[in-house]
């Protein structure tokens, strides 16, 4: 079986080809970093436009490189929520279109599932296991049981992990996108130097939040520090010329200790639920971040827990999950109706 999966639900446009037996038979991608770079975030408009301009080559590009036709792929997947309603659409639209062409199975992805099975693909796990599933656009923990089958257990109740790194670094000047730029100038600052607040931990116990996330207090925390550095109220317009690099770097090193602080307490929780699970899965974008991952596995050791994350190269959005995700779904029958509608927002629970 092989499958051709699709992702342009963000700023990356992707197509792979990955077989049943686990061989990533093809994978090209094309970034849109420095179309977004001088907006400081991505545009969904142009983001839309970019995927619209590349993917019939990209599809092309991966049969080439596959040293395969349409005819000898066996469904066509493509994430069809939750992301940029505009990309969504236009990788959907696609893989829809050479499915009714080439009469093959049209396979909706979840880009969360996507990120939830790339461990899958990449290792010999089996379910059930925890998932840490930390990017730009989300921060959940859930707990898998199968393929469509997953429990919630927490969530951000406001920003993402990733968005907080990328507010960082715009309050800092730093380059897009903002989770390598603070990542690497942590590596000089010193982590112990700003006690920034921890929402949903510091103070009150939120019962009814002991596994959620909220990063949106940290952020309003660095950016006081940052106002009390220049003197002044903030504006990121001309405060990044008034912080030398020995403050950014003790920003961006505590700012990183602390959120490695609230998601192992948050994790903490988890195991009072007794799920029973021995791996935790770390995915999505920020799992790439070393120093988060290295903490993950420190703390992993009092539970007997593994931790296990995709290569770097696939924590981050990339069709290589779409089409393994597509095996997943397609082996077990779950085809999808050519009338599915894309989803700006699609849980998956």
């Amino acid at each position: 079986m092989k499958i051709l999966g699709i992702e342009t639900s963000c700023d990356e446009t992707a197509v792979a080809i990955v077989d049943e037996q686990k061989n990533i038979l093809s994978h090209v991608l094309n970034s849109q970093i420095e179309l977004h770079k001088k907006f400081g975030g991505v545009v969904p408009e142009l983001a839309a436009r970019g995927h619209i301009e590349v993917l019939d080559e990209l599809i092309l590009q991966a049969l080439k490189n596959a040293n395969l036709k349409f005819e000898n792929i066996d469904g066509f997947a493509a994430t069809s929520g939750p992301g940029l309603i505009g990309g969504v659409i236009v990788g959907m639209m696609a893989a829809k279109t050479l499915a009714s062409v080439y009469k093959k199975p049209f396979l909706a992805v979840n880009h969360l599932e996507g990120h939830a099975l790339t461990a899958r693909l990449t290792s010999d796990l089996q379910f059930p296991f925890l998932l840490l599933l930390i990017s730009g656009g989300h921060c959940q923990i859930l707990f898998a049981r199968g393929v469509g089958n997953y429990e919630k257990l927490g969530e951000t109740i406001d920003d993402a992990l990733g968005e907080a790194f990328d507010k960082v670094a715009q309050m800092l000047g730093l380059p897009y996108p903002g989770g390598p730029s603070v990542e690497k100038l942590a590596l000089i600052g010193d982590e112990k130097r700003f006690k920034f607040s921890k929402p949903l931990i510091d103070g009150a116990k939120h019962k009814d939040h002991l596994c959620d996330f909220s990063f949106s207090g940290l952020k309003t925390a660095v950016r006081r520090e940052i106002e009390k550095l220049v003197g002044e109220d903030f504006s990121h317009l001309t405060t990044p010329q008034k912080i030398n690099e020995k403050d950014q770097a003790d920003i961006c090193a505590s700012f990183q200790r602390v959120v490695c602080e609230i998601v192992l307490n948050r994790l903490d929780n988890v195991q009072l639920l007794e799920k029973g699970a021995k791996k935790l899965i770390i995915a999505g974008g920020v799992a790439a971040n070393r120093y988060i991952f290295s903490a993950l596995q420190n703390w992993s050791k009092k539970y007997d827990i593994e931790v296990i994350a995709p290569p770097i190269a696939l924590c981050t959005d990339n069709a290589v999950m779409v089409a393994w995700a597509g095996v997943e779904k397609m082996r077990l029958g779950l085809v999808d109706s050519l009338e599915f509608k894309p989803k700006a927002r699609w849980e998956l629970v």
